[in-house]
């Protein structure tokens, strides 16, 4: 992307914001401020141990999980090389749909059940991706909807409404 001037010639962007712009640096430092997010907002949380774990324990191990990934990633995207050439545009399904599914399901597995929700929240965000294919969603959806009760429900005896009404 170059930056117009008033006189339209074209100016290159300096190189630290080339490399910031890459995709990896990009969702590295993504996944870094949403695990400080995450480890500021448990910091209140008692931690506990490995064999008595509190309530921030899994938390607080996940976010420095997902920094650690975040750091790992963003330096994987300095290491690549600088390609010169058209930057790919603005892809808006994904950055509409997945959060779209995410509040659906949260807005409906009161009312509808985990299944019903789950099975929503899974086709709207297969909208987000072109190429998916029908089939291949609605087997994604079967499975982890599957998974996810035969851990949570059946595995662990969570209380989580399974059918509409339920």
């Amino acid at each position: 992307m170059t930056i117009r001037s008033p006189d339209s010639a074209t100016t290159p962007r300096p190189p630290w914001l080339r490399i910031l712009a890459r995709r990896d640096v990009l969702a590295g430092l993504m996944f870094m401020a949403v695990a400080a997010v995450g480890l500021w907002a448990s910091r209140d949380y008692p931690i506990g141990t490995a064999v008595r774990m509190g309530t921030g324990y899994v938390p607080r191990l996940m976010c420095w999980i997902l920094l650690a990934l975040g750091a790992s990633v963003a330096l994987m995207g300095l290491r690549e090389s600088d390609e010169e050439g058209e930057e790919p545009p603005l892809r808006w399904r994904p950055l509409v749909l997945v959060p779209a599914s995410q509040a659906i399901f949260a807005l409906t597995i009161n009312d509808f059940g985990f299944v019903v929700a789950g099975l929503l929240m899974i086709a709207i965000g297969g909208l987000a991706n072109r190429e998916s294919r029908p089939l291949e969603v609605v087997a994604s959806a079967a499975v982890l909807v599957f998974s996810v009760w035969a851990i949570f429900v059946w595995g662990l005896g969570l209380v989580i409404p399974v059918w509409p009404g339920g």
